[in-house]
């Protein structure tokens, strides 16, 4: 079969306690894991106002996955999202080239921001 790579944007309920919230992003991960997928990022956005209420929710915890599966795990994996009580939206698109060569300058950038502020700070201590 194909892989290809995929990012699943997955909203959960925001009156969940932290410990709650991490037990669904774990079972989200495992999910994925198991069902023949490989994780390749991770982004947790934390609690963020929705734009509309969703099941009378107002705020919810935004979490985005990427990851490289084959075609079919894709319909596996979003079914275990809509069984799952406290997700509430979740959307699932596959990477294009551009994407990915976008994602991979973002990290670039990111890496080169941080090495920077290291660098910065090494140099004000020992002035």
């Amino acid at each position: 079969m194909i892989t290809k790579h995929y990012e699943s944007v997955v909203i959960i309920n925001a009156a969940l306690e932290d410990d709650q919230v991490e037990t669904t992003l774990s079972r989200i991960q495992e999910a994925i894991k198991t069902n023949g997928g490989e994780i390749t990022d991770l982004e947790k956005w934390g609690r963020k106002r929705l734009a509309y209420p969703i099941q009378k929710s107002k705020s919810g915890y935004y979490a985005v996955y990427r990851y490289t599966a084959t075609t079919d795990i894709v319909a596996k994996v979003e079914r275990i999202f809509n069984l799952d009580e406290t997700i509430i939206r979740f959307l699932t698109i596959a990477l294009d080239k551009k994407a990915l060569e976008y994602l991979q300058k973002q990290k670039e950038d990111a890496a080169k921001r941080a090495e920077e502020v290291s660098d910065t700070s090494v140099t004000d201590k020992t002035e």
